[in-house]
């Protein structure tokens, strides 16, 4: 069932959105080479905790942690793992959720540590535009698959990389994953039509090396998944929950209040 988000809920929603932002902003300043991935986990969570939230993660599926911490050709879902030191060139995707008083954001971000590469630079601006453009579908009207074809297009057809079709985005609030699913591919003019009230996520995950499949991998302790790039290129991801509106598409998650603008409540 799909659930109408009120102007009340979508402005709580929009609060812990504000939070799960700062949490991003932080780890900027933060992520450094030999850095802990056990370390993000802990100051992620205590960010959220000191803002009077909750990591809402935690629990879901049986998982155990604040964040999902991807390195590299792992594409999503990967666990915080003691021990496991940043490097130079690293490509870090940090994914996480957060319920404030019940109102739930959820919000993926990619980080390079120490220095970048051309390669790593070309992935990252690829994959962040192909969320926008996304976001600029998500329209009243419109339909699931006008998201999924903008994304499509750029990241395959324009740029020759994978563009992830097993991952998917989806409705979100009062649950972290709701219905409707958000594919990242797709026809225009098809499925699902966008209705004012509907709050999802657009997330959209992109393989360097041009194929869209991936890999499952499990963690014998934990008989946790998690996934890789088929090709074990280098894997990008950028995730924002945003509101469907009679205004636009309006971001929950926003990190850069002059960028995003014209998506701001």
């Amino acid at each position: 069932m799909i659930t109408l988000k009120s102007k009340r809920e979508i402005e709580g929603m929009q609060h812990s959105g504000a939070i799960l932002a700062g949490a991003h902003l932080m780890l900027r300043d933060k992520l450094h080479v030999g850095m802990d991935t056990w370390k993000i986990e802990q100051s992620v969570d205590q960010y959220i905790q000191d803002h009077d939230a909750i990591a809402s993660e935690k629990g879901v599926d049986g998982y155990k942690y604040a964040t999902c911490i991807s390195i590299n050709d792992e594409v999503a879902h990967a666990t915080p793992r003691k021990g496991l030191k940043l490097k130079n060139h690293d490509v870090v995707k940090v994914d996480f959720c957060v319920s404030w008083h019940g109102y739930q954001s959820d919000s993926a971000w990619t980080y390079v540590v120490g220095d970048s590469t051309p390669e790593i630079d070309k992935l990252l601006a690829v994959t962040h535009k192909a969320l926008y453009l996304g976001i600029e579908q998500a329209q009243v009207g419109n339909r699931v698959g006008d998201i999924g074809h903008a994304i499509e297009e750029y990241v395959e057809t324009k740029h020759h990389m994978g563009d992830v079709r097993e991952l998917i985005g989806h409705g979100i609030g009062p649950s972290v994953h709701e219905a409707p699913d958000i594919y990242h591919y797709g026809m225009p003019h098809q499925g699902l039509r966008l209705k004012a009230g509907m709050v999802i996520t657009i997330e959209p995950m992109v393989n360097a090396g041009g194929s869209w499949e991936i890999d499952t991998k499990i963690v014998p302790e934990t008989g946790w998944e998690y996934y890789l790039s088929g090709d074990r290129s280098l894997s990008a991801q950028f995730e924002h929950t945003l509101a469907i509106t009679n205004d636009g598409p309006k971001i929950l998650t926003s990190q850069d209040p002059i960028g995003d603008k014209k998506y701001l409540l």
